[in-house]
């Protein structure tokens, strides 16, 4: 009975844990409005899961404008190059959804499977640059060879992340629902997900003496 009351149950450290993936995800919307800081928003944003997924998180407000300042220039240029990338995509395939070109149905394999590569690419390198410490060039390289190097951990990421927006368009009602889900837990709910996997994939390019976090931004 008295494990009720315990603020050390799995309850209440489950119930902590939400508070802070809700804060987290409030925040993570707050400084993504201005839409050119969603780059930088997302690689906070991860660097705050990465630690959670290890226990070894701190104050989360505290990490993650750390990361957002720390990052800033570098998560910028990264965000708008696949921006315009993501653009040029979606267009091709608009473009060729509506073309009566024999070939079309032929580029538009040829399109999505460089979709699906951009989206590899993207699952990884926020936080891949929440984590290193590498040029933007190495950082792009870095992203992609761990997404094919690591393929089933890539595919179940994506499948994660996928199958969420999916649902939440399923129809009206899931519509809805989804939305809300979205705004109050759900980026920091699929980023933390994720980072119980990409925690185990950074591991391997890590020197031992290196795998903790740092804890500059957890003190007082």
């Amino acid at each position: 009975m008295q494990n009720i009351f315990n603020m050390d149950n799995a309850f209440f450290r489950a119930m902590g844990r939400l508070a802070d993936l809700m804060i987290l995800n409030l925040i993570f919307l707050l400084c993504s409005l201005p839409v050119f800081t969603i780059g930088a928003s997302t690689t906070a944003l991860y660097y705050v899961t990465l630690k959670m997924a290890a226990n070894e998180e701190g104050y989360v407000v505290r990490s993650f404008l750390k990361s957002f300042r720390q990052n800033f220039r570098q998560a910028t240029i990264i965000w708008v190059a696949l921006l315009f990338a993501g653009s040029v995509l979606g267009l091709d395939i608009y473009i060729l959804n509506h073309s009566d070109n024999s070939f079309g149905a032929v580029f538009l394999v040829l399109i999505s499977a460089i979709t699906i590569l951009y989206v590899m690419e993207l699952i990884y390198i926020f936080p891949l640059l929440s984590r290193f410490e590498n040029s933007i060039a190495v950082t792009f390289r870095n992203a992609f060879i761990m997404a094919i190097a690591d393929f089933p951990r890539t595919l179940v990421m994506m499948l994660l992340i996928v199958g969420s927006v999916f649902l939440t368009f399923w129809n009206a009602y899931t519509l809805w629902y989804g939305i809300l889900v979205w705004i109050v837990c759900g980026f920091a709910l699929i980023a933390f997900a994720n980072s119980f996997f990409l925690n185990r994939i950074f591991k391997k390019y890590m020197p031992s003496e290196k795998t903790q976090f740092s804890s500059d931004d957890d003190t007082q």
